[in-house]
């Protein structure tokens, strides 16, 4: 709790000590790049936490839902709304809960007994929390690598991915055209396609061509745009995308909520360092894909939270 002392004791957080609503501040850690471990000299400090509402907000007409900070960062929810993202297994609000001892800034009895209750937020829709965010996570990385000059070779496998997937939808809605389609490949970096057909309709194949015209239209939209993310940014993304599948994964293994990834660090400071290739990332990526994958099949989670024990919990803290 002293690492952050000097900060909080700023003038910039005067709102935790003079703002009423938040004097039951029972949990407040330090997030971000600061809680996974990945912070270096320029990363600010985020925090994050919950705390027990006012009487007026629980029996009165107003309900307190969070309080939001900008200049800081800082987001504080109420117990309710902070509980109920945590039965949702919401990875965000999970991680609060993992950090380790050196990165709360503010635990009261109430915020240990939630810290210490962390398992009962715990199931198998981890799988479907950190799997989806994950996938957004992945495919934001390669939308932006895709209007990348520097990305021409990916742009041209994602392309080629996305029109392998849209043949698949073809069937049913189009004459067969056998068992390898158009034949499409990557050669020497660009799409190529070795179509055999015979007696095949025409109308069925301006069909499949105008489809087929119609998404690479789409990506030559996208690769002209005229702001490009920044390369720096996308490691950013990279490297968060890998932290969420081993954070997810650990939590389907049974190993609880490891905010801090220790194991990883040194490959996850060199992701956001742009040491690695996107290339070599999404080989990364795969495996642990992979590795995500089986820990959900073979998980010993719950199929879901008992909402009673949780509801008790809650309960508890306002008693």
């Amino acid at each position: 709790m002293k690492k952050y002392e000097t900060a909080i004791e700023t003038s910039a957080y005067d709102f935790l000590r003079d703002n009423k609503d938040l004097k039951g501040t029972a949990y407040l850690v330090a997030s971000g790049s600061h809680g996974y471990g990945t912070n270096m000299e320029t990363s600010d400090l985020d925090l994050r936490g919950f705390l027990i509402e006012d009487e007026q907000y629980l029996f009165g007409l107003n309900t307190f839902e969070q309080f939001e900070e900008k200049e800081t960062d800082t987001v504080i929810f109420g117990a309710q709304k902070f509980i109920k993202l945590c039965a949702q297994g919401n990875p965000n609000v999970l991680e609060l809960l993992g950090v380790e001892e050196d990165e709360i800034v503010i635990c009261s009895e109430v915020g240990r007994k939630v810290r210490d209750n962390a398992d009962l937020f715990l199931s198998k829709r981890v799988e479907q929390t950190f799997g989806n965010y994950a996938n957004a996570q992945l495919k934001r990385l390669q939308n932006a690598l895709i209007r990348n000059e520097e990305s021409q070779v990916l742009q041209e496998q994602h392309i080629l991915e996305t029109l392998q997937k849209q043949m698949r939808h073809f069937e049913g809605k189009y004459a067969d055209i056998g068992d390898n389609g158009l034949g499409l490949r990557m050669e020497n970096g660009e799409i190529v396609m070795d179509a055999m057909l015979q007696g095949y309709p025409l109308r069925d194949f301006i069909g499949i061509y105008g489809e087929m015209q119609g998404t690479m239209r789409t990506y030559g939209k996208l690769g002209t745009r005229e702001h490009p993310k920044d390369l720096p940014r996308l490691y950013k993304h990279a490297m968060h995308l890998v932290r969420m599948l081993v954070t997810g994964r650990d939590i389907l293994e049974g190993k609880g909520i490891i905010t801090k990834r220790r194991a990883e660090h040194e490959l996850l400071m060199a992701i956001r360092n742009g040491a690695i290739s996107f290339e070599d990332i999404f080989e990364k990526v795969a495996v642990l894909q992979k590795e995500f994958e089986r820990a959900a099949r073979e998980t010993n989670l719950p199929e879901r939270v008992d909402m009673n024990k949780i509801e008790e919990l809650l309960i508890s803290l306002y008693k």
